[in-house]
This record gives structure tokens, sequence and C-alpha cells, in this order.
């Protein structure tokens, strides 16, 4: 009974995949969310930014550029960093090449609050994803990931190192 219902509908095993698929989308980002909020008092999307940052050369990226490695409006990632600003997290200034362009800078405190959170994150992350799979698998699921991130057009992902 692989048919589908309509023919625009799923087929049986496409539904089951999705299913499974949508619901980890929904589940895992709530989870690390939750993890960060109690043990560090920061979302999930404030700690991909620190984290982005304390990554990049001289702990410093433009505005822009963080808005896509984050997949976020500038507006939405201009309240986040707002936000990190006045815990003393990033400090915004211009470029000094070009000072039409805002940066931000990890500072040393938000240096110390990633380095402090990344350890539960990590364990968290390793308990729910890498825990549930193989080597063998967790390889293949970097390449689904790619292949899907890529399709949608993620040219402006992050990539450690990148």
């Amino acid at each position: 009974m692989d048919e589908p219902l309509h023919p625009v509908d799923f087929t049986a095993d496409e539904l089951g995949t999705w299913s499974s698929f949508a619901t980890m989308l929904e589940w895992l980002p709530v989870a690390l969310d939750a993890q960060l909020q109690r043990d560090s008092g920061m979302s999930h999307f404030e700690y991909g930014l620190l984290y982005a940052l304390s990554r990049a050369e001289g702990r410093t990226v433009r505005m822009s550029t963080l808005a896509g490695f984050a997949n976020s409006t500038l507006s939405r990632l201009s309240r986040a960093v707002a936000r990190l600003e006045r815990r003393g997290w990033v400090q915004r200034s211009p470029d000094p090449i070009d000072g039409r362009v805002t940066t931000a800078t990890l500072t040393p405190s938000g240096l110390d609050v990633t380095r402090a959170a990344t350890p539960a994150y990590v364990a968290l992350v390793r308990t729910l994803v890498f825990g549930s799979l193989t080597g063998g698998q967790a390889e293949e699921l970097r390449r689904i990931s790619s292949q899907i991130a890529s399709s949608i057009g993620a040219d402006g992902r992050w990539v450690p190192g990148g």
C-alpha cells in the first residue's frame, strides 16, 4: 500500500520518512534550546551566534555575514546581538575597512560564557544525535544534510573554519 491517496499526496514510504524527519526538526531545537536556557541563560540561536564568533578570525564577523550563517534576517540578528551586547558578550562597531558595514566581535566575557556553555551543549548533541547513530550513519547524516541544505540554497551557511 505504497500508493498515495491523491496524485499529489505522499506515498506511504515518503510519509514515514518525512514524518520522522519533520518530528526531529521540531523536537531537537526545542531540546537544545531548553538545555541552553537552563544551564547558560541563552537561546540556541544566541549560542549559535556566540559559537560562530568564537571560531571566526579575530572573533569578529560582519553582521551581514553572521546573518547568513544564522539564516536570519538582519532585523532578528540585530535584536539578538543587542541582547548579547547588553550582557557584555558581544560588541558591535563599524568595520575598520568599510565604515558603512557593522561588525560583531565576541568579547572576552562572551568567549568565557561560550566556553562554559559548550561542554553541556556538545554532550547533549552527542547523546541525542550521535548516540543514536553508528559512525557510518553519522557520516551519511552529514552527507544527506549537506545535500538537502544545498538544494535549499544554503550557500552562506556556516562551515567549521570557514
